[in-house]
């Protein structure tokens, strides 16, 4: 694990050959010590997620970048902490927009306009590195996680995070798609994993092997608390599935356990009726 020291606001930090991370001054519940931008490529940059559209962000960016001009900007997704930035960038830079456009849930980055839509597993021409986007849909039905192949580094917004799991926040967030999405990454060419919060983690498909482990693991609490007879509703399961988690995490915790029963839900297994959750009986 990184130390705390690594992720000091504004200072850019080698985290791979050619790879550094500038971290925003946005500390919180959700973010952790900031969202990470990283900042690739030899001649011409890219920045993935510019985060939040802050004065003091930007300057750091272009201060790190030097007289390297900044060719590219991407997004892994539209959350209102990775993407705002990105408009002001490309204008003072002229870079392109790389990302998917922002779903119409109320949860995102509506001022995102993209120069350019990733296709699923294509190889980006960005100058000198080469990175391949991969759709990962889950978190957000937009997700694109970047995978720099000489580095062995995948970039993964909020898809993997350091020390926790993402809130997937359903209706556009999907606990299936998400599965789906993890077991996709597996087959990506990389060993280490460069998150949208928190320190670089080491073995990354170890990592995604443990997400899954733990996705799995509260789905198997969700079903041992429902009866097929006593309905339950959000904040009594959320009570009792999360009771590991510090009750003021439980707000986002419940987003989590709507995606978890929706996707029991499709699969037949739980009901809902009135407005409280049951077992569907075999």
């Amino acid at each position: 694990m990184e130390a705390r020291s690594q992720l000091q606001p504004g200072i850019p930090v080698s985290v791979a050959p050619g790879v550094r991370r500038l971290v925003a001054a946005n500390a919180g519940l959700m973010t952790g010590p900031g969202t990470n931008t990283y900042l690739f490529g030899k001649t011409a940059l890219a920045v993935v997620d510019p985060g939040p559209d802050d004065a003091a962000h930007l300057a750091a960016i272009l201060a790190a970048a030097g007289a390297q001009p900044i060719a590219w900007v991407l997004v892994t997704h539209t959350h209102r902490d990775h993407s705002p930035l990105a408009a002001r960038l490309a204008a003072v830079t002229g870079a392109r927009s790389i990302g998917l456009p922002p779903p119409a849930d109320g949860r995102q980055d509506t001022s995102f306009r993209a120069d350019r839509l990733p296709g699923d597993g294509e190889r980006l021409r960005l100058g000198d590195t080469p990175c391949t986007a991969i759709h990962t849909p889950g978190h957000a039905s937009n997700c694109v996680c970047y995978c720099l192949e000489e580095q062995r580094l995948l970039l993964t917004g909020d898809h993997v995070l350091e020390g926790v799991s993402p809130v997937i926040l359903a209706p556009d967030g999907d606990m299936r798609a998400y599965l789906d999405s993890l077991s996709k990454l597996e087959s990506q060419p990389f060993e280490r994993i460069g998150p949208g919060h928190g320190g670089i983690l080491e073995d990354g498909k170890r990592v995604l092997g443990r997400l899954r482990a733990h996705r799995l693991a509260r789905e198997a609490s969700v079903l041992a608390c429902l009866s097929p007879v006593q309905g339950a509703n959000l904040a009594d399961l959320t009570a009792r599935v999360y009771r590991d988690v510090p009750v003021e995490r439980h707000p986002w915790a419940e987003l989590t356990l709507e995606a978890h029963l929706r996707k029991l839900a499709a699969e037949g297994r739980v009901s809902l009726h009135d407005g409280l959750w049951r077992l569907v009986s075999p």
